[in-house]
């Protein structure tokens, strides 16, 4: 009867990275390991002084056409898949002279690594590993005889493994690496179809991160939550404890609003919707001006601002109760004033986001959708009432554009020089939408007479334009698109109100 734990009497190393492979190779050396190797790794052996056996000796046939084909050869593939509990399998191992191999070393050609830093084709192409992914997926395959290990990532664990079990190793040991390389093979495969389809020509979706956190929970305490991606290429954390799901939610919304605006902004974000924006001249003054638009719902939100955050408006924030904070930088001195607090999650922006699609899974399957990152400026309005917005109505009908765009449907903001001083989010109606918004603005202080207003989605009725004059605001932004529209128009000439529409719908759902 087979046994599951097998000794390790032979390797295949073949490695792109060399990263502790000299512990790795030492280690297998002193249990007796016949080592078989190629190009520059089994240089890199012998260079150490061990004795290493070139795989061209055991296939009888060179590397060629410039090392694209190395390890491609029976004698290889036979010595890994041969099932060491199969009569047959052995015999034929046999009458062909073939070695059997139990360990195979392998990494792949750096796939990823050449598509962020190249758009050089046949650079790219030729780092599209054909061996190596064969050898994982051979080796991965024949688990019960052999073990795989496909990635230097998993270098430190094999050599643990090593060193415990003296050059054995069990099922169960294999069982785990053969996962981890059918892990690498598809990932690495994932990356190679979408370069191909990068311009979308087959309709299929494959997305694969290796990289993962999990979270102390979902959405609520008794749901599981795990992020998937590589979280340090956006923000690092400078402080604070861990950020949970609602945190990442939170801080990809005020992400999103934040890279909408090139002078100092400030943002506060509560569940997805911005309670609090402002552009000023300095950062201080944003902060201020944000934070006045709802004093109530800033507490425990998620603030975002463009610019390095200073000793003074630290000073100024940390009378706040907040749970995040991202920013470009900060200085030494505001960055001991924001850590203060324990808990406090403090975030450095490290790379502003560059999606071209957006997923969520469900029902069976998912949706894919391009992001939305058409914001509409003054030179895409078209007036089309008799009184036109002034060039300080046009400015804050810009601000109000980019402010409603990221409020939950049915959305509608209301700004006065460069702030938000009323929203309506999540509503069912868009009349809601303007007297929760006009509402709001009355709560915290702030006269809407004068002010502008930016729906996402046009009016179907002329009620809203009928509304907001009531309330004095003077000047409407909406895309337009209603069998209704010259309604609305004409009650804004009625009212003496100017209109322009943008043609862009902006549905947040």
């Amino acid at each position: 009867m087979q046994t599951s734990s097998k000794q390790i009497k032979s390797a295949l190393i073949s490695v792109y990275h060399k990263d502790q492979l000299e512990t790795i190779v030492r280690l297998l050396n002193t249990h007796g390991v016949a080592i078989y190797s190629t190009g520059g790794t089994l240089k890199f052996i012998k260079d150490m002084g061990i004795s290493a056996t070139a795989v061209e000796s055991s296939t009888g046939f060179p590397e060629i056409l410039g090392g694209r084909v190395k390890t491609l050869h029976p004698n290889i593939f036979g010595g890994i898949l041969a099932r060491r509990d199969n009569p047959e399998d052995i015999q034929q191992l046999e009458q062909h002279q073939i070695g059997t191999i139990d360990l195979v070393i392998v990494d792949l050609y750096p796939f990823e690594e050449t598509l962020r830093t190249s758009t050089d084709e046949a650079e790219i192409i030729e780092k599209i590993d054909i061996g190596g992914i064969s050898l994982i997926r051979a080796t991965a395959k024949n688990f019960n005889d052999t073990l795989i290990v496909s990635d230097r990532d998993q270098y430190a664990e094999f050599i643990e493994l090593l060193g415990k079990k003296k050059g054995f190793t069990d099922l169960e040991d294999r069982q785990l690496f053969a996962a981890k390389a059918f892990m690498t093979s598809s990932h690495y495969d994932t990356a190679i179809f979408n370069y191909f389809n990068k311009k979308g020509a087959l309709p299929v979706f494959k997305q694969s991160f290796n990289a993962s956190k999990t979270l102390r929970y979902g959405e609520n305490p008794h749901q599981k939550g795990t992020f998937f991606g590589e979280l340090g290429e956006v923000f690092d954390i400078l402080h604070g404890k861990e950020l949970s799901y609602n945190n990442l939610v939170d801080v990809d919304a005020s992400l999103n609003l934040i890279a909408e605006f090139t002078e100092p902004t400030f943002a506060i974000i509560k569940h997805t919707n911005s309670c609090g924006l402002a552009s000023r001249e300095t950062l201080k003054e944003a902060y201020l001006a944000a934070f006045a638009c709802d004093t109530s719902s800033a507490f425990g939100g998620v603030l975002a601002c463009n610019r390095l955050v200073e000793a003074d408006t630290a000073a100024e924030i940390n009378t706040l109760f907040f749970e995040v904070i991202i920013a470009p930088d900060y200085t030494p001195e505001a960055l001991e004033i924001l850590k203060q607090k324990k808990n406090r999650i403090v975030l450095k922006l490290n790379k502003k986001s560059d999606n071209k699609t957006m997923y969520k899974s469900l029902l069976n399957g998912v949706l894919l959708q391009d992001v939305d990152w058409s914001t509409e400026k003054k030179g895409d309005f078209n007036s089309v009432t008799t009184v036109k917005p002034s060039t300080e109505q046009l400015s804050d009908l810009e601000f109000a554009i980019k402010a409603v765009k990221h409020l939950k449907s049915n959305g509608i903001a209301l700004v006065k020089n460069r702030q938000l001083i009323g929203m309506g989010c999540g509503q069912t109606s868009r009349v809601d939408a303007l007297e929760s918004a006009i509402k709001k603005a009355a709560a915290f202080g702030f006269d809407t007479n004068g002010a502008v207003m930016a729906s996402e989605a046009f009016f179907p009725f002329p009620d809203c334009v009928s509304l907001a004059y009531q309330a004095g605001i003077k000047a409407i932004a909406q895309p337009g698109g209603s069998i209704k529209d010259k309604e609305s128009i004409d009650e804004a000439n009625k009212n003496g109100q100017a209109m322009v529409l943008t043609g862009a719908r902006h549905f947040k759902h």
